[in-house]
């Protein structure tokens, strides 16, 4: 049976963990070559032996503009494409309005959208005719929470950005959608429980969700395979809400 991205050349920063890591592992079970990149030296060696052989690593900042020109060299010199890119690298500070400072501002967009918009136009070149981007946002761009302004108006801007580049775009192809998380288990989930009352905090969070449960790295895993294979092959410009009903109803 042919696996859904045999052959096909994905980049996933921010794929050395979390949901990063999840989408690239999948990715990798279904044949594809996968580039991830991330910060951290170490955790990228950690994920590659997690990933197997079909991995790629390289040290790169989202946000920083030659090391994302660093990484698309890296995928050129090997395989010369990208048939799937996924905008992953991402995150947020944590501060309610009167305590927000420029620097928690700076930090904030420069990383989820200053680093998604160069992440796409480094890869611009070298994703092929009908290509899948995808761009992870989060339910809390439509779901508002005390202290996170700026993560949310931050992801907020993805959907616009994907409705342009769908426009722009549309003569090769190129599909770009935002897939959107709720509360999943990661590090940076659990780093907000208070120290000793992760269940309790998970718990708590679950009741708030319809369909009873936070959710796990692998559902948007799952999610974003959808999206970088020909079963979406007439999905583009949209936004994919994958929160157990967090943020619908």
């Amino acid at each position: 049976m042919t696996k859904a991205l045999e052959g096909r050349v994905c980049v996933v920063t921010g794929g050395s963990r979390g949901i990063g890591l999840a989408i690239a592992r999948r990715f990798a079970q279904e044949g594809a070559l996968v580039f991830v990149s991330a910060r951290n030296a170490a955790s990228l060696d950690e994920a590659a032996a997690l990933i197997g052989p079909q991995a790629r690593t390289v040290v790169a900042d989202a946000a920083v503009t030659g090391d994302l020109e660093r990484l698309m060299e890296a995928v050129r010199a090997e395989a010369g494409r990208i048939d799937v890119l996924v905008a992953n690298a991402g995150g947020g500070e944590v501060a309610r309005l009167g305590d927000i400072t420029e620097q928690n501002f700076d930090e904030t967009f420069a990383l989820n959208v200053k680093g998604v918009v160069f992440t796409v136009q480094a890869a611009l070149p070298l994703l092929s005719e009908g290509a899948s981007v995808i761009l992870i946002g989060s339910s809390g761009s439509v779901k508002a929470l005390p202290s996170q302004s700026l993560y949310g108006a931050s992801k907020a801007a993805l959907r616009s950005l994907a409705r342009s580049w769908t426009v722009e775009l549309k003569r090769r192809r190129i599909r770009v959608n935002v897939l959107s998380p709720g509360p999943v288990v990661t590090d940076s989930l659990m780093s907000m429980a208070p120290p000793g009352q992760e269940a309790v905090f998970l718990e708590n969070l679950a009741r708030m969700i319809p369909l009873g449960r936070v959710g796990e790295p692998d559902d948007i895993g799952e999610a974003a395979l959808f999206l970088a294979s020909d079963a979406s092959r007439f999905v583009a410009g949209t936004e994919m809400f994958v929160d157990g009903g967090h943020a619908q109803v």
